[in-house]
Protein backbone atom coordinates (compact mmCIF):
# COMPACT_ATOMS: atom_id res chain seq x y z
CA UNK A 1 0.00 0.00 0.00
CA UNK A 2 1.51 2.80 -1.44
CA UNK A 3 2.96 5.83 0.77
CA UNK A 4 4.32 9.39 0.46
CA UNK A 5 7.67 10.81 0.14
CA UNK A 6 9.21 13.90 0.87
CA UNK A 7 9.55 16.66 -1.72
CA UNK A 8 12.89 19.10 -2.54
CA UNK A 9 11.50 22.76 -3.03
CA UNK A 10 14.00 25.07 -5.23
CA UNK A 11 16.68 27.20 -3.41
CA UNK A 12 17.49 31.37 -3.67
CA UNK A 13 20.23 32.63 -3.24
CA UNK A 14 21.05 36.73 -3.56
CA UNK A 15 24.31 38.30 -4.78
CA UNK A 16 25.68 41.00 -2.05
CA UNK A 17 27.91 43.61 -3.40
CA UNK A 18 31.43 44.09 -1.54
CA UNK A 19 31.73 47.39 -0.03
CA UNK A 20 34.94 48.41 2.43
CA UNK A 21 32.68 50.66 3.58
CA UNK A 22 29.94 48.36 5.58
CA UNK A 23 30.42 44.82 7.41
CA UNK A 24 28.48 42.10 7.12
CA UNK A 25 25.88 41.62 10.03
CA UNK A 26 25.33 37.56 11.88
CA UNK A 27 21.93 38.40 12.45
CA UNK A 28 21.31 39.21 8.81
CA UNK A 29 22.95 36.00 7.98
CA UNK A 30 20.73 33.83 9.41
CA UNK A 31 17.21 35.67 8.87
CA UNK A 32 18.10 35.45 5.17
CA UNK A 33 18.95 31.66 5.76
CA UNK A 34 15.45 31.22 7.47
CA UNK A 35 12.87 33.25 4.86
CA UNK A 36 14.76 31.37 1.92
CA UNK A 37 13.88 28.14 3.91
CA UNK A 38 10.50 29.15 4.67
CA UNK A 39 9.82 30.41 0.90
CA UNK A 40 11.29 27.19 -0.97
CA UNK A 41 8.97 25.20 2.13
CA UNK A 42 6.09 27.16 0.76
CA UNK A 43 6.60 26.65 -2.83
CA UNK A 44 7.37 22.68 -2.36
CA UNK A 45 4.03 22.40 -0.52
CA UNK A 46 2.33 24.77 -3.39
CA UNK A 47 3.81 22.37 -6.13
CA UNK A 48 2.41 18.94 -3.86
CA UNK A 49 -0.67 20.61 -3.61
CA UNK A 50 -1.75 21.87 -6.95
CA UNK A 51 0.43 19.88 -9.38
CA UNK A 52 2.47 16.45 -8.34
CA UNK A 53 2.59 14.30 -5.37
CA UNK A 54 5.58 11.64 -5.25
CA UNK A 55 4.58 7.99 -4.08
CA UNK A 56 6.58 5.11 -3.80
CA UNK A 57 4.64 1.33 -4.27
CA UNK A 58 5.53 -1.20 -1.01
CA UNK A 59 3.04 -3.79 -2.41
CA UNK A 60 2.05 -6.24 -5.57
CA UNK A 61 -1.44 -5.34 -5.59
CA UNK A 62 -0.56 -3.51 -9.00
CA UNK A 63 1.79 -5.93 -10.62
CA UNK A 64 2.39 -6.14 -13.65
CA UNK A 65 1.43 -2.76 -14.21
CA UNK A 66 3.54 -1.36 -10.79
CA UNK A 67 6.11 -3.33 -9.24
CA UNK A 68 7.58 -3.41 -5.40
CA UNK A 69 10.19 -0.29 -4.88
CA UNK A 70 8.32 1.70 -8.37
CA UNK A 71 8.48 5.84 -7.58
CA UNK A 72 6.01 7.67 -9.32
CA UNK A 73 4.46 11.21 -9.75
CA UNK A 74 0.85 11.49 -9.85
CA UNK A 75 -0.77 14.55 -11.05
CA UNK A 76 -3.30 16.29 -8.18
CA UNK A 77 -5.24 18.42 -11.38
CA UNK A 78 -6.07 15.47 -12.89
CA UNK A 79 -9.67 15.23 -10.98
CA UNK A 80 -9.95 18.26 -9.23
CA UNK A 81 -8.56 18.95 -5.22
CA UNK A 82 -10.59 18.50 -2.07
CA UNK A 83 -9.45 18.29 1.04
CA UNK A 84 -7.36 15.19 0.26
CA UNK A 85 -5.32 16.94 -1.75
CA UNK A 86 -3.65 19.05 0.56
CA UNK A 87 -1.42 18.03 3.11
CA UNK A 88 -3.13 16.16 6.33
CA UNK A 89 -6.31 16.54 4.26
CA UNK A 90 -7.68 19.37 6.56
CA UNK A 91 -11.12 19.70 6.82
CA UNK A 92 -11.45 23.45 4.93
CA UNK A 93 -14.05 22.78 2.48
CA UNK A 94 -16.35 19.94 1.34
CA UNK A 95 -16.59 18.76 -2.00
CA UNK A 96 -14.37 18.95 -5.11
CA UNK A 97 -13.00 22.15 -6.89
CA UNK A 98 -12.70 22.05 -10.58
CA UNK A 99 -13.68 18.29 -9.79
CA UNK A 100 -14.36 15.78 -12.85
CA UNK A 101 -14.84 11.79 -12.74
CA UNK A 102 -12.11 9.75 -13.76
CA UNK A 103 -12.21 8.04 -16.62
CA UNK A 104 -12.62 4.18 -16.61
CA UNK A 105 -9.07 2.54 -16.56
CA UNK A 106 -7.18 5.19 -15.00
CA UNK A 107 -4.65 4.18 -11.92
CA UNK A 108 -5.43 6.42 -9.06
CA UNK A 109 -4.54 7.12 -5.45
CA UNK A 110 -7.28 7.90 -3.40
CA UNK A 111 -7.62 8.06 0.36
CA UNK A 112 -8.64 4.85 2.12
CA UNK A 113 -12.84 5.11 3.06
CA UNK A 114 -12.14 3.43 6.25
CA UNK A 115 -9.09 5.44 6.96
CA UNK A 116 -8.09 8.37 5.24
CA UNK A 117 -4.73 8.31 6.74
CA UNK A 118 -3.64 5.29 4.57
CA UNK A 119 -3.39 5.86 0.47
CA UNK A 120 -3.89 3.22 -1.97
CA UNK A 121 -3.54 3.28 -5.57
CA UNK A 122 -5.83 0.99 -7.81
CA UNK A 123 -7.34 1.03 -11.40
CA UNK A 124 -10.51 2.67 -11.48
CA UNK A 125 -13.31 0.06 -12.77
CA UNK A 126 -16.76 1.25 -11.76
CA UNK A 127 -17.99 4.61 -12.42
CA UNK A 128 -21.18 6.03 -10.25
CA UNK A 129 -24.59 4.17 -11.72
CA UNK A 130 -22.52 0.91 -13.26
CA UNK A 131 -22.75 -2.84 -12.52
CA UNK A 132 -19.52 -4.40 -11.92
CA UNK A 133 -19.12 -8.20 -11.07
CA UNK A 134 -16.57 -10.64 -11.14
CA UNK A 135 -17.39 -14.38 -12.82
CA UNK A 136 -15.25 -17.40 -12.75
CA UNK A 137 -12.31 -14.39 -12.44
CA UNK A 138 -13.93 -12.73 -15.46
CA UNK A 139 -14.93 -9.02 -15.37
CA UNK A 140 -18.57 -7.81 -16.54
CA UNK A 141 -19.81 -4.48 -16.28
CA UNK A 142 -23.14 -3.45 -16.76
CA UNK A 143 -24.38 -6.69 -18.00
CA UNK A 144 -21.42 -7.12 -20.67
CA UNK A 145 -18.51 -9.41 -20.14
CA UNK A 146 -14.89 -7.35 -20.38
CA UNK A 147 -12.82 -8.81 -23.34
CA UNK A 148 -9.67 -11.13 -21.69
CA UNK A 149 -6.79 -12.02 -24.21
CA UNK A 150 -4.23 -14.48 -22.70
CA UNK A 151 -0.73 -13.76 -23.42
CA UNK A 152 1.14 -16.43 -21.25
CA UNK A 153 3.23 -17.00 -18.14
CA UNK A 154 4.26 -14.17 -15.85
CA UNK A 155 6.80 -14.67 -13.14
CA UNK A 156 6.51 -12.36 -10.31
CA UNK A 157 9.04 -11.26 -8.42
CA UNK A 158 8.65 -9.27 -4.82
CA UNK A 159 6.43 -10.58 -2.24
CA UNK A 160 7.31 -13.74 -1.02
CA UNK A 161 7.31 -16.30 -2.46
CA UNK A 162 8.20 -16.18 -5.97
CA UNK A 163 4.76 -16.82 -7.98
CA UNK A 164 3.72 -18.06 -11.51
CA UNK A 165 0.51 -16.53 -12.58
CA UNK A 166 -1.17 -15.71 -16.31
CA UNK A 167 -0.93 -12.76 -17.85
CA UNK A 168 -3.79 -11.42 -19.80
CA UNK A 169 -4.67 -8.19 -21.46
CA UNK A 170 -7.85 -7.09 -20.27
CA UNK A 171 -9.95 -4.53 -22.62
CA UNK A 172 -12.07 -2.19 -20.88
CA UNK A 173 -15.24 -0.26 -22.19
CA UNK A 174 -15.03 2.16 -24.64
CA UNK A 175 -11.80 -0.11 -25.85
CA UNK A 176 -8.67 0.88 -23.09
CA UNK A 177 -6.90 -2.10 -22.90
CA UNK A 178 -3.94 -2.82 -19.99
CA UNK A 179 -2.66 -5.85 -18.63
CA UNK A 180 -3.31 -7.72 -15.27
CA UNK A 181 -2.70 -11.07 -13.78
CA UNK A 182 -4.24 -14.08 -12.43
CA UNK A 183 -3.07 -17.60 -10.61
CA UNK A 184 -6.28 -19.21 -11.32
CA UNK A 185 -9.84 -17.32 -12.11
CA UNK A 186 -11.52 -19.91 -8.61
CA UNK A 187 -10.24 -17.56 -6.00
CA UNK A 188 -11.42 -16.08 -3.36
CA UNK A 189 -12.71 -13.13 -5.05
CA UNK A 190 -12.96 -14.54 -8.53
CA UNK A 191 -16.73 -15.10 -8.01
CA UNK A 192 -18.23 -11.97 -6.70
CA UNK A 193 -21.76 -10.87 -6.23
CA UNK A 194 -22.65 -7.88 -8.67
CA UNK A 195 -21.75 -4.66 -7.33
CA UNK A 196 -23.87 -1.14 -8.30
CA UNK A 197 -21.57 1.89 -7.62
CA UNK A 198 -23.62 4.22 -5.77
CA UNK A 199 -23.79 8.29 -7.13
CA UNK A 200 -20.45 10.20 -5.95
CA UNK A 201 -18.43 6.92 -5.71
CA UNK A 202 -16.20 4.64 -7.95
CA UNK A 203 -14.64 1.07 -8.04
CA UNK A 204 -11.56 0.05 -8.40
CA UNK A 205 -9.53 -2.95 -8.66
CA UNK A 206 -5.50 -3.92 -8.36
CA UNK A 207 -4.38 -5.11 -11.69
CA UNK A 208 -2.27 -7.91 -9.61
CA UNK A 209 -6.43 -9.95 -9.22
CA UNK A 210 -5.65 -12.40 -6.63
CA UNK A 211 -3.62 -10.46 -4.62
CA UNK A 212 -5.61 -7.28 -3.92
CA UNK A 213 -7.98 -5.71 -1.22
CA UNK A 214 -9.92 -3.16 -3.31
CA UNK A 215 -13.25 -2.34 -3.90
CA UNK A 216 -14.58 -6.41 -4.05
CA UNK A 217 -13.83 -6.49 -0.39
CA UNK A 218 -16.59 -3.96 1.33
CA UNK A 219 -14.53 -4.50 4.52
CA UNK A 220 -11.43 -3.66 3.58
CA UNK A 221 -12.43 -1.03 0.85
CA UNK A 222 -15.29 -0.75 -0.27
CA UNK A 223 -16.82 1.63 -2.30
CA UNK A 224 -14.68 5.20 -2.91
CA UNK A 225 -16.12 8.51 -2.47
CA UNK A 226 -15.05 10.86 -5.58
CA UNK A 227 -14.03 13.16 -2.64
CA UNK A 228 -11.53 10.59 -1.64
CA UNK A 229 -9.36 10.92 -4.81
CA UNK A 230 -6.28 12.07 -4.35
CA UNK A 231 -5.23 12.10 -8.24
CA UNK A 232 -3.66 9.99 -11.47
CA UNK A 233 -0.88 8.01 -11.64
CA UNK A 234 1.08 9.58 -14.65
CA UNK A 235 4.73 8.30 -15.04
CA UNK A 236 7.62 6.20 -12.79
CA UNK A 237 10.41 8.58 -12.36
CA UNK A 238 12.68 5.47 -10.85
CA UNK A 239 12.38 1.94 -9.87
CA UNK A 240 14.44 -0.74 -7.77
CA UNK A 241 14.32 -3.55 -6.83
CA UNK A 242 15.14 -5.40 -3.63
CA UNK A 243 18.54 -7.05 -4.66
CA UNK A 244 21.19 -4.74 -2.84
CA UNK A 245 21.25 -3.46 0.87
CA UNK A 246 21.33 0.17 1.79
CA UNK A 247 24.91 -0.13 2.65
CA UNK A 248 25.90 -2.00 -0.68
CA UNK A 249 26.43 1.17 -2.33
CA UNK A 250 28.27 -0.89 -5.58
CA UNK A 251 25.29 -2.80 -6.02
CA UNK A 252 23.12 0.22 -6.14
CA UNK A 253 23.43 0.26 -9.98
CA UNK A 254 22.34 -3.06 -10.78
CA UNK A 255 19.75 -2.66 -8.64
CA UNK A 256 17.65 -0.07 -10.15
CA UNK A 257 15.33 -1.18 -13.21
CA UNK A 258 16.62 1.37 -15.86
CA UNK A 259 14.13 0.55 -18.37
CA UNK A 260 10.83 2.07 -16.19
CA UNK A 261 12.88 4.95 -15.61
CA UNK A 262 9.80 7.47 -16.92
CA UNK A 263 7.64 5.31 -17.94
CA UNK A 264 3.81 5.98 -18.39
CA UNK A 265 1.21 4.30 -16.28
CA UNK A 266 -1.03 2.99 -18.77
Amino acid sequence: MPGPLGFIGPARTRKIPLSSSTTRKPAGGWLESLKTIVYAGLIAIGIRTIAFEPFNIPSGSMIPTLLIGDYLFVSKYSYGYSRYSMPFGPNLFSGRIFGRLPDRGDVAVFKLPRDTSQDYIKRIIGLPGDRVQVRQGQLWINGAQVPRVSLGPFTVEGDTPRLIARLYRETLPPGRAHEIIEQSDEGMLDNTAEFRVPENHLFAMGDNRDNSLDSRVGSAVGFIPVDNLVGRAEFIFFSIDNSASLWEVWAWPMAIRWSRLFSAVR
